[in-house]
């Protein structure tokens, strides 16, 4: 079960995706925390990252799709996997979508946390205030949410074509969040589960 879990920051995507990884087994796959990782990990590819990184340069999607890879094939008895961060752009999809097809995977489910952009500038405040957070300013955080729908709008249409896009009131208290999102993988984990059935358990059942 791969799943792609969409949502601005301070919406709680982060909170949603530690309660997936606890109870389904699902590893969280953050391109940030990765980029981080490989920074440290003194591999060829982490030396790579560093330079660039160093550098104040954007890395390349061909880097972030290995690092994906690498992380796919180290756990390659996992029970799925949640995408956080990515994919950004449209190009990043079709990307992830031809390396999960070359390990005979794909995307069973898009998430997306709908919430009002109102409601987070509120609570980035708040906890500007109290915690004093520098990335918590109001400044950048308009700044970051305005890249998070701009670079995630084009892929609304491309999910749900595939019918795989559902969206969740990212507003709702954390455990009915949780519910609604269980629904969703419980219904696509049904879907995978009879298309994996020969076909005469398909259409007469068994």
């Amino acid at each position: 079960m791969n799943i792609i879990m969409f949502g601005p920051p301070a919406a709680g995507k982060g909170t949603q995706a530690k309660l997936l990884t606890a109870q389904r087994g699902l590893i969280q796959l953050s391109t940030g925390d990765m980029l981080r990782a490989a920074r440290t990990s003194g591999s060829d590819l982490g030396k790579k990252v560093a330079g660039i990184m160093d550098r104040g340069d954007l890395v390349s999607d061909e880097i972030v799709i290995a690092l994906i890879e690498e992380q796919l094939d180290l756990n390659k008895d996992a029970s799925g996997f949640i995408f956080d961060g990515f994919p950004r752009t449209v190009e990043q999809a079709k990307a992830l979508d031809k390396s999960l097809q070359a390990r005979d995977q794909e995307v069973n489910g898009v998430v997306r946390l709908c919430v009002d952009d109102n409601v987070l500038l509120g609570r980035v405040e708040k906890r500007f205030k109290e915690e004093g957070r520098k990335d918590d300013n109001a400044e950048s955080f308009k700044i970051r949410l305005g890249n998070y729908h701009e670079q995630t709008a084009p892929l609304l249409p491309y999910y749900a074509a595939q019918g795989k896009l559902t969206e969740v009131d990212g507003l709702a208290e954390i455990d009915t969040v949780a519910s609604a999102i269980a629904q969703v993988l419980d219904m696509q984990k049904t879907d995978v589960e009879s298309s994996t059935k020969p076909w005469w358990k398909r259409i007469f059942g068994g």
